[in-house]
Order: structure tokens, then sequence, then C-alpha cells
């Protein structure tokens, strides 16, 4: 037995550990952790000589881990290009982490770092392999027969099992392509449970076993890697037959023979065998070391390692080979208790894991419902996808699953190293419905919980795109095939991105990311790429460039829209002109012969997709996987009944009392089964309705679900009651008061509003004890007036941070030329042994020395010389990373002047088309034109460490003439950009909201005398 550390579980044929003992794969921890500190100490030299000269697929390197932040040992798996750079995805070999990496932190491998084997061993089940429930709707059947991929409720079971146990140890009985195939024993409650019995005794799996084909075993044999097996056909077994001993099989499906024969002369002289059968031995001459692999019939299917000096029939191999052997009596002895096992109905238990969750769990297994408008055959595997075979071959990227789900996250998400490297095994449920229907070019609708995933319909729509030859009665001229209308700039320079990476697998189709402002002479300028096929762009950009190019719908075939729901709620008018003009087009005789397509892909069903389905789309394939959606689909009346939760069951009866005498089905949902029996004895439920109703009662215990019923309820355009709202009211009212510690919501700072105040984690309300107004001297800022302000730190077009810049006496500039100073002198820049949070210390960067707070110090690597600390420019407003030996004490005079870095607001303009954040065109013309740049600006509103100005110009002195000329207005400059329209309600909301803030404060003040 070898016991094993789980590193990371893909799926139970997958899965990855260290060997921590049991000769000879005993892992030896202290050489790894000498082998990594010497290679983070010759690599953090930064030599030049080892960057590599050339970078492929496969190639053995040192790489640099951010989040571990050291040197790793690891393969390159493929090479991205990138908008600047080059992006390798490698798998550290060390760690079993798939990490992007840029190809400047990549380092070639030298030879002394590469004698220790690679500490991350890959492990699979041996011979279990998964299994599916297979539903025939005709026949009305189902049965579990073998699949492909693992099902998601056999990876969890998997996971859990292996959480809740205390030792884990694997037998190990193959080693084919890198692969350990083991059997796996976990032990819970002081009882050792076989994994891959369970997993078929749960029908989470089934048993395959291998064939050896002995016959051919001397001829045409191939060179295997270090690690490798040829394994053979596979065949279903009944699972039963193989927990019995392998001596008892010999009498089934003509195994027993071969089997027996090969038992017995082992048993009688395992060396002489060894060498009778050494031409199917495997072995790898090299200087490490060599593997001789021998076939046995299923369990006795076992690699022996063998030094390459030592003869192979030496008494050092009979012991190892005699040890072995042992080890498989003991198992054939335990084949009744596996099977008793087998035979148990019972699930296993686990102590973390409740019962009630495993039943719960149970049931989630069972395939979810599904709403289609017409019958699809869906596609459950990747292999069966109606997609093109270089595109199957690629792993597509999954991590923009729910990339949107809040703001906060949008940054990270669109990240290029977070949205690549993410593998992709096989179809989801909605993906198995709706890629065939936009695989074939026919109108598609598709509704989900992840309806905002690209993905969804890239995959299919880029095969579609490939068959050339309907395009050609096309108008002969450039344009566009297809577009691609998302709901922001955002979500629109994701779906180009992914465009761009998967269209590599196709014919070139030059995809164009357009996205135009206001002014008109920047559309007008818009040129189209020689063959481009594929326009990406938003609604309101579309309509511009139609205003200048009005044929750029010629040739527009397909037409998708992402979001469909979030479109028709911010631009209905704008989506409404786009489809009328996209009818017009195909309606022209000479296009009858080319493809007309519209797919709509969203979180939610509502009235104007219908009215898209119906006036737009012929005979379309709507696939809806949520639930909630489909009841509005399907019309189902919403009705919400707010009661105390001791009259729910007399307010229920009393409701179905007014139920009509016609025939009607109702169903009652519980909470238990006393409840149950109440209400069926209290009501005659015979009957069935014509239309469709749902009924919910909302009681004083369901306050943590009142916020989400409100806006189901908006969004089916139900009638709402007003004791609902009032409840919902207060609920967000006591939210925010919990709310104190958090920041002011900078959407609120920035616009005036907040898009969706439910659900952003931030404060909205002001309060004057904690928006006190930042100290950057010995007075506080100024609330109102003239002042100078320094940009240093540009955040967006209108959100700056720098300094106010006092022309009298600046006491910053006197603080830095003392910290310059006093630096100046060696002896007085002592490096920081021990860094400490929250505390300040000094730093010298690109000449100039700054006064620095550390923020957080994540936990130091053992292996690693230097850790870097998250540090915050207290002077400047930016937040960066340093490493913690850059840091220097900072004398306690250097620390007395308050933190001069203060938030400045551009206030009364906001970016165009409803959007959240500023397209990064007008942020990075702002940033080159302002930054480090004195400006002049009158202060309209201050709270806290932040001001907003209006106006904020840039001032030039003429000293011949002696006079000074405005040179820019930065509201001036983004409207004229056309980037930003005007926002009067800015400050006045900001002050409202000030007024609101003051009246609390008198109140409380007027209680508490």
């Amino acid at each position: 037995m070898i016991e094993v550390l789980i590193l990371k579980i893909e799926d139970p044929g997958c899965f990855w550990v260290i060997i921590k003992g049991c000769r000879p794969f005993v892992d030896r921890e202290m050489e790894y952790k000498k082998l990594h500190a010497e290679m983070n100490q010759f690599y953090n030299t930064d030599v030049e000589e080892v960057k590599p000269l050339t970078l492929e697929e496969g190639q053995v390197c040192v790489v640099f881990c951010q989040e571990l932040r050291c040197w790793c040992r690891a393969v390159v798996k493929s090479i991205l290009f990138c908008a600047d750079h080059y992006l390798a995805e490698c798998f550290l070999v060390d760690y079993a982490k798939y990490i992007p990496v840029k190809t400047k932190n990549i380092r070639v491998a030298v030879e002394a770092f590469m004698k220790l084997p690679y500490r991350a061993k890959k492990f699979r089940l041996y011979c279990t392999k998964p299994v599916t429930l297979r539903v025939d709707f005709c026949e009305d059947s189902a049965k579990i027969v073998p699949a492909k991929r693992w099902d998601s409720a056999a990876i969890q079971y998997f996971q859990n099992l292996l959480k809740g146990t205390t030792q884990i140890e694997a037998k190990l009985c193959a080693i084919e392509d890198d692969n350990f195939d083991v059997y796996l024993y976990v032990t819970i409650k002081d009882e050792k449970v076989c994994v891959n019995d369970d997993l078929v005794a749960k029908n989470f799996a089934c048993y395959v076993m291998t064939k050896e084909n002995t016959a051919n075993s001397g001829k045409n044999q191939k060179r295997w890697s270090l690690l490798s097996l040829k394994s053979s056909p596979e065949t279903v077994i009944n699972p039963a037959l193989a927990l019995w001993p392998v001596l008892m099989q010999g009498k089934i499906h003509n195994l027993g023979t071969v089997a027996v024969m090969w038992r017995a002369s082992w048993l009688q002289d395992p060396p002489l065998m060894l060498q009778k059968y050494s031409k199917s031995v495997s072995l790898c001459h090299g200087n490490i070391c060599s593997h001789a692999a021998v076939g046995f019939s299923f369990k006795e299917n076992i690699t022996i390692s063998v030094q390459p000096t030592v003869q192979v029939n030496s008494a050092l191999n009979e012991n190892i080979i005699k040890e072995q052997l042992k080890e498989i009596e003991r198992n054939e002895k335990s084949g009744s208790e596996k099977l008793l096992q087998f035979l148990n109905p019972d699930p296993l238990k686990i102590d973390d894991i409740p019962s009630e969750q495993q039943e719960f769990q149970k049931i989630n297994t069972e395939q979810p419902p599904i709403v289609l408008s017409n019958k699809i055959e869906p596609c459950s595997t990747l292999e069966a996808a109606p997609l093109l075979v270089d595109l199957k071959k690629m792993d597509i990227s999954c991590c923009t699953r729910n990339w949107y789900s809040s703001k906060l996250e949008i940054e990270e998400a669109l990240r290029t190293e977070e949205l690549l490297w993410n593998k992709f095994l096989c179809p989801n449920l909605t993906e198995s419905y709706c890629w065939p229907p936009i695989a074939r070019g026919c109108d598609s609708v598709v509704i989900c919980h992840h309806g905002n995933d690209p993905l969804l319909y890239i995959p299919p729509f880029l095969t579609f795109l490939q068959s050339g030859n309907c395009y050609k009665s096309l108008p002969a001229r450039n344009g566009p095939v297809a577009l691609i209308v998302c709901p922001g700039w955002r979500k629109a320079q994701l779906v180009f991105e992914l465009l761009v990476k998967y269209g590599r697998c196709s014919r070139p189709l030059h995809p164009m990311l357009i996205l135009v402002g206001l002014n008109k002479e920047e559309a007008k300028n818009v040129k189209l790429q020689r063959g481009c096929e594929v326009i990406v762009t938003t609604p309101h950009s579309l309509l511009r460039l139609l205003e200048h190019h009005s044929l750029i719908l010629l040739r527009v075939c397909h037409l998708v829209f992402d979001e469909v729901d979030n479109l028709f709620s911010e631009a209905s008018r704008q989506m409404c002109t786009i489809l009328e003009s996209y009818k017009k087009t195909i309606t022209v005789e000479d296009r009858e012969l080319a493809p007309h397509q519209i797919v709509a892909v969203g979180c939610h069903w509502n009235k104007h997709i219908e009215h898209l389905t119906n006036e737009f789309m012929n005979d379309p394939y709507i696939v809806i996987t949520a639930m909630e959606e489909a009841s509005i689909y399907g019309n189902v009346q919403q009705v919400v009944q707010l009661c105390l939760n001791c009259e729910r069951t007399s307010v229920l009866l009393q409701i179905l009392d007014f139920a009509p005498s016609i025939a009607q089905k109702t169903l009652i949902f519980t909470d238990s089964v006393d409840e149950t029996e109440i209400v069926y004895r209290g009501s005659s439920v015979d009957q069935i309705y014509i239309k469709a109703k749902s009924i919910l009662l909302v009681t004083e215990r369901n306050g943590c679900h009142a916020v989400g019923v409100l806006r189901y309820l908006e969004h089916t355009e139900a009638e709402i009651p007003s004791e609902l709202r009032n409840f919902t009211a207060g609920i967000l009212d006591a939210k925010e008061d919990m709310k104190l510690e958090e920041p002011l919501c900078q959407c609120l700072k920035r616009s005036g509003v907040c898009k969706d105040m439910r659900i952003c984690p931030n404060r909205h309300r002001v309060h004057l004890q904690i928006d006190l107004l930042q100290k950057i001297s010995v007075s506080a800022l100024p609330k109102t007036g003239h002042v100078t302000i320094l940009p240093l730190h540009i955040v967006d077009a209108t959100n700056y941070f720098g300094r106010i810049i006092d022309k009298k006496k600046d006491q910053y500039a006197i603080l830095a030329e003392e910290m310059t100073e006093y630096f100046k002198k060696a002896g007085n820049k002592l490096s920081v042994e021990m860094v400490e949070k929250q505390a300040l210390y000094g730093l010298h960067e690109e000449g100039i020395f700054h006064r620095v707070q550390v923020l957080d110090i994540p936990p130091k690597e053992e292996n690693c010389l230097f850790h870097n600390v998250v540090i915050k420019y207290i002077d400047e407003g930016r937040i960066g990373q340093v490493q913690g030996h850059e840091l220097f004490h900072l004398p306690a005079r250097f620390q007395v002047l308050p933190s001069q870095a203060v938030e400045f607001i551009v206030s009364r303009v906001k970016p165009i088309d409803n959007e959240i954040e500023w397209n990064p065109k007008i942020t990075r013309y702002i940033h080159h034109k302002i930054r480090g740049k004195l400006h002049e600006a009158k202060i309209v509103l201050a709270l806290g460490n932040t001001v907003w100005v209006d106006p904020m110009v840039r001032v030039t002195k003429l000293s011949d003439l002696k006079t000074s000329i405005n040179e820019y207005n930065i509201r001036s400059e983004i409207l004229s950009m056309g980037m930003g329209i005007d926002n009067p309600q800015h400050i006045k909301q900001l002050q409202k909201l000030c007024e609101h803030a003051k009246m609390l404060a008198l109140e409380e003040t007027t209680l508490h005398t």
C-alpha cells in the first residue's frame, strides 16, 4: 500500500497526488525543499543566459508563479499571442497547477534542477469507468450505460469521499502513459473502504476489464515513455464478477486457463517467468531508471521498477515480486468482503455530510427539467457536438462562466490571464440543446441562468460560418455576414477576444470590434478591414455606424444578440430599429438563397423576446433551462400573498375556497407531513385550471427572500402588493444601516446614482461622522473654493488621485526635500526585517522617495527568499506590490504629515449609452493629457477623502505677456470626444444625500436630548 496526499481532483479518472511513503516511491520532502530553494536563488538573479531563445509546446522549463511567488518546474502546454505580449499555459509538475505565464517569466530548465522526478503524480482509478443514465422518452424507460465523461454528481461524491477521510492509500496496479492506475482506499470511522468499489456500488461507475494480447507481445513493440504500459481493448463486464478472486474468474469469459497458467508459473518461479517473457517487457534505457511492465489479468496488472545496475533475476527483484504477489493474495482473500460491500444498498455516509444533505445530493443527480419549442437531439459529449474538428481539439475556456455576476468582478474576469486555460470537458445541459440548432443555422433563443456566457453560441456559430458556399449569392463586396450585438463595450471586448481565439480553428473571418462615440467624424472615418465577415458592436454604436455606412447590412445573414434581455431593457428603441433594418435587408429577392439566422441568448424571458420570436424569427428553437423563466414563457400567473407564519394554513385554505367549480389541478408545497394532511382534508383539490397560477405565501420568516421575490415579480410584470413593497423597503433600509463600515458606492460618487442598490455591496448613504473631511495638514480639506491640483493616478476619465498644492507653503514639497536629503546617506536606508500591516515605510522608486503603507502581507513561501507585500502610496493614492526587502525604516518625523492623496471626481458628465464604466479609449486620452500636470479646479462638494470639482482646467502662464490662458477643460474634452454626455443631476443627487444625513443627525440629537 502507498500512502498518498491529494493535490488536485479533476475526476475519478484524473487526480494528482503526492506519494508520502512506501518504497520505491517514498517522497523525499527535504530534497524537494532544497531543490526549490536553490532554484529560487538561481533564477532570482535574472540571468539573461537562461532565457529561452525559442518556446514550443511540450518544452520543459522553469517559470515564475505569481500565486506561489516562487520559481517552479513546468511543461509548456500551449502558447497564445495577446495584445502586447505572449502568454504560455504551463503545467507545474510539482504542484499540479495550470497557470498562464508571460514569456518574460520563463527560463531554461537547467539540468541540475531536473534530477529529482516530478513530485505530482497523475492517478486514476483502475478499471473504473464512468456511467450515465440514458432516458428513452419514446419507450418511457431509463437505463445505466457507460459514458465517456464523468458525471458532475460522481465527481462531487468522489471529492466528498476524499475530504471526509483520515487516511488515503493506494494500491498500484499499472502504469500507462504517465498515469498510475490504482485501487484507492480511504479510512472513514476506522473502516477502510475501496473507492473503486464504492463508486460502482452507488451506480456512479462500472468496472471495465482489459484483455491482454499476449500472443503478439514480442512483435511490433513500440517504445513508450518512462511511465507507460500499452492498454488493450476494453470490454464492459458485470461489476459483481470483478470483485471475485482472480482464480474464481477463470470460469468466466474464457479467461480461466490463461490466468491460472500465468499465476501458477509466477508462484513457482517468478524470476524464471520474468526472464522467459522478457520480450514483452518495456525497458527505458536512460540515466535515471528502467521500468519493466508485465501484463496480468485484472488486478494482477503490476509494474515492477528495476534499477539499471541490478540484474533482472537478482534476489532483490525476487523479494519485490514475492511481496507484491503476497499483496495480491491478501486482496483475493478479501474478495468476498468486497462483494458484500458491493451488495450493500445503503449509501456510504460521511461524518461531515448529514443524511438529509446526502439525499438532496442524490436528488440533484437527476437531469433538471428543460423547456423546448421544437424537438432537439442533444449532444451530450464534445465528440458528438456539431462543432469543427479543430475547435473540439482546443481547450475551450469556461472562465467566462458567471463572469458578469457582479460589477466588482468584471475587471478581474476580463483580464486575459483569467480568460484562458480552464479545460472544457463536455457541453453542459443548455449547450447540449442549443448548439445543434445554432450550428445548423436555425433561429434560436436560449434562456438559462448563465445566459451571459458567450460560449453558448460562439463554438456552433463559428462552425456554421465555415460553409462559405452558402454565401456565394450575396453581393460581391466588402462587408460582414454576421453582426454580434452586445449590451456594453466591455462585453463586446470579451466576445471579440473569444472570437479571435477560437477563430484560429476556422477559415479567416477577420472579426472587427467597432465602438464609436457621438463624434460624427469618428463614425464617418471607420474603415472596414478587407475580408471582415464578423462585426462585434453595441446597439448605439451600430446605429451611429449605419448613419454613415448604410450598406453595412447588405451582406448580413446572421444577427446575434448577447444578453438579449439587457439589450431590450437598456436600448429597446435601438434594438427595434436594428431588427427592422435587418428585416428589410433579407426580404430582397437576391437574398432568398442565403441563410437567415437570428440568435438571442440571455438570462430572462420577457415580452420583448416574445415579440422578437413572433415577428422576426422563422420557427425558432427556444431552449429554456431556468424554470422560473419557463413559467413566464408559459404565461403562469404569479400571485403573492403576505401573511403571518401561524396563519399560513388557514390563508391557503381560504385561497383554495375561491377556486371555481370548473375542473382544476392544484399543486401545494408544505413544510411537513402534518401540514400536508391538514391541507388535504380541508380542501377539495380535484379540478384542473384552464390557466396555470402560482401562489406564493410570504411570511415574516421569509425576510431573506423578500427582495428576490420582489425582483422576480417586477420581472414578470405581475401585480405587486403594497405590503410586499413596504416590507422589502424596510429590509433594504436595514441592510443599508448595516453597511456603515463599507465605502461609499463608487457609481454613486461618479454619476450620482447606483444602477442597482439592491445587490450593490457598498454604502449608499452619507453619514456625517464617517464622511468627515480628511486632514491633509493642520486643517482639513476645503469644502468649497478654487484650488490647484496635481493628478498622479488616473483611475478613469473622471476619477483621479493626486494632491492639492498650496502655492504659499507646500508642506509635502518640504517633506520630499527632507526625505531626499536624509536617505541620500547610505547609513540611513535601513531595510525592514519584519514588515507589519498598516505601518508606514520608505520606498525608493524611479529616483523618488515615497511614503508607503503596507495593506497586506501574503504568506511567505518556505522556499522563497523574498516575498511581495501590497502597499499604498499614501501621497499618490495608487496601490502596488513590492518585495519586502525594498522597504526601509521611515523616521517618525516623516510620518507626522497626514496622507496627501485626495480623490478627485470631475462632475456633471457621465459615459454615453447608459454605460457604467468609461470606455478605455477616453481614459487613455485623459491619462496622457493630465497626469503629473498642475490644474486649476473649483470644489463644489467634499466628503471624506473625496472632492468633486467643476470645472477642472489646465492653465498655462505666458511669461512674456504676463498673462495666462485656459489650455483645456477636462469636462469639455470628454464631451468633444463624443464619449460622454451631460449629467446635470450629478451634484444635486449627492447634495440630497448630504441633506438627508443632516436631517437624520438632527433627529438623533433631538431624541437624545
